[in-house]
């Protein structure tokens, strides 16, 4: 038997055609003037230093590192910056499964399928902070302006208010991958280990995507908790460790950044009590066809994440200040488990004694 070599090697996704197809796809923005869409680009870019240098003095973290504006784009644009960021994160594990006569076949359909996905998501997400964008895939921030317009307009609060509390939840996520040295290489380790995981199983990545639309019905028919099914797809234990893991670190900087966003206060953002209450009824509603994507590409489970990570922060800091809730950030092992989110006070008698 011959050495497989790299060009025995395939994409599992094709990510051009998935960024292509995405941004295709994607539904235009909102109506607005150009006096209107000018000022929302230019305060979100603006806006983004200012608050960063908030939630570093709330928080305690990033001391010395440069104050950077981020990077305001179209929904297409976000679509764009996905797909090569989830390249980047997850291609090294991907490449690594070897090529069949169906290999390109494949990965222009898992490349067609998630470009579909990203559309959808591309109408909803305001921003975010890829630790593996950019140039150099040094990381980027991100900023939708459209969305963030859509989402001012139908919750009828005060446009820079608005703009500056998406720009301190965004800034708190920045903060967080780089003050804290270690975790972007965790974090990319981790996934690597799940898909490389997945992908080295006996079963194989591809019956464990086949196995997704039964888990999807089993949760729709029973109620379950979708973050449940998806830990029973993992047949091993290491696997279902590394996605509790993953899970646990994504509550935690979610939370994280929610608890931030609302913590800085009426000083910085005067609205804020008022934005954040017509923001949250504004994640539980949405049509029919909405409620039933968002809950089968997990973003119900997502906003489930962003109240319970919020919880476990607010309780922490109220026990030990938040110098004590910085503890977090010494290493892997001071990171929460999904037990210990749940139960804050066992993480606390479990690092500080």
């Amino acid at each position: 038997m011959g050495t497989v070599g790299e060009d025995n090697f395939r994409p599992v996704v094709d990510w051009s055609l998935a960024a292509s197809t995405g941004a295709f796809l994607v539904r235009g923005g909102p109506n607005v003037s150009r006096e209107e869409a000018s000022l929302a680009v230019s305060e979100l870019r603006e806006l983004t230093v200012d608050a960063e240098a908030h939630v570093r003095e709330l928080t305690g973290l990033g001391a010395g590192l440069s104050l950077l504006p981020g990077q305001v784009v179209d929904r297409p644009g976000w679509v764009r910056s996905a797909a090569a960021g989830l390249d980047a994160l997850t291609g090294k594990a991907l490449r690594a499964l070897p090529a069949n006569p169906l290999s390109p076949v494949l990965a222009g359909s898992a490349g067609v399928q998630t470009g579909v996905v990203l559309a959808f998501l591309a109408s909803r997400v305001l921003g975010q902070y890829d630790p593996f964008g950019g140039p150099g895939r040094g990381g980027q921030l991100l900023l939708v302006a459209p969305n963030v317009v859509t989402a001012q307009h139908a919750m009828q609060v005060p446009g820079r208010d608005f703009r500056m509390w998406v720009c301190l939840h965004e800034c708190t996520h920045r903060l967080q991958f780089t003050a804290v040295n270690w975790l972007r290489d965790y974090f990319a380790d981790e996934v690597e280990r799940l898909v490389g995981g997945l992908a080295g199983a006996d079963e194989g990545l591809s019956d464990l995507l086949g196995r997704l639309p039964d888990a999807f019905r089993e949760v729709k028919r029973s109620k379950a908790d979708g973050v449940v099914a998806l830990t029973q797809l993992m047949r091993s234990p290491q696997q279902r460790e590394v996605f509790e893991r993953l899970l646990a670190l994504s509550t935690l900087l979610e939370g994280h950044a929610d608890y931030v966003m609302d913590a800085v206060g009426p000083s910085v953002v005067p609205a804020v009590e008022t934005i954040r209450a017509r923001f949250t009824a504004r994640r539980r509603g949405g049509g029919l066809l909405d409620r039933v994507l968002r809950s089968l590409l997990g973003v119900d489970a997502k906003i489930r994440q962003y109240a319970q990570g919020a919880a476990f922060t607010r309780q922490v800091i109220d026990r030990v200040g938040m110098a004590g809730f910085n503890v977090v950030w010494t290493s892997p092992n001071t990171l929460p488990t999904r037990a210990e989110i749940a139960d804050p006070a066992a993480w606390v008698r479990r690092v500080h004694g």
